[in-house]
């Protein structure tokens, strides 16, 4: 299910600043030879996350679900002199190919990969964040949202990508685990009082959230 109208999407892609050569190569391969490639930020969120980050200008950003890369690249490009980017990404695979990006955007030394389980290794990431992108297991969404958020500074920022869930979460009667997940996740966001938050409808949604 398309959740913003293609027309609308390809208009926005077209009066947006497109990708950077790089990035538009990543995109590329993925959309070639990856499995999932739906599963790319792309053009217009990798965009926004890259706005974002530059607004904040960053110190430390931690990342959960690294992919191949492409979003890890976006935020880097808002880090502050002397930052670091850390991000999280369970498959051996991904986890190569992303290495692999870093060294060609001249990233290595900003972006520090931790490769295995999230819920085992942020527990051991002694940072205090100014921005988490979490776009991992959707059943574990709350689990890390609750194991992070005590280290997000207050003024920082969390993004949940993927809040609509491919349209699931708007069925009237929702089903499948990873649906289930992010709906309850949507409302656990909503009900905490300790932050504010805006849902935008790009791509898969993406949540705001702001700490107070």
């Amino acid at each position: 299910m398309d959740i913003v109208h293609p027309l609308a999407a390809h208009y926005a892609e077209r009066f947006s600043s497109p990708e950077t050569e790089l990035l538009a190569s990543v995109a590329a391969a993925a959309n070639a030879q990856h499995p999932h490639p739906h599963m790319l930020s792309g053009h217009l969120q990798g965009r926004l996350l890259e706005m974002i980050s530059k607004m904040m200008k960053p110190e430390r950003i931690l990342e959960v679900g690294t992919m191949i890369g492409y979003s890890s690249i976006c935020l880097a490009a808002g880090l502050q002199s002397g930052g670091m980017l850390h991000t999280i990404e369970l498959r051996e695979g991904d986890a190569d190919i992303a290495e692999n990006h870093f060294r060609n955007a001249g990233l290595q030394d900003q972006i520090r990969l931790h490769r295995g389980a999230a819920l085992e290794i942020i527990p051991t990431l002694q940072e205090n964040w100014d921005l988490v992108f979490l776009d991992a297991d959707k059943v574990n969404y709350i689990a890390y949202y609750e194991m992070i958020l005590p280290r997000l500074r207050k003024g920082g920022y969390l993004l949940a990508d993927n809040v609509l869930f491919h349209g699931a979460v708007l069925d009237e009667e929702i089903s499948g685990k990873n649906a289930v997940a992010i709906h309850a996740f949507n409302q656990h966001v909503r009900n905490d009082t300790s932050v504010t938050c805006v849902m935008l409808p790009i791509r898969d949604g993406l949540t705001l959230i702001y700490k107070k």
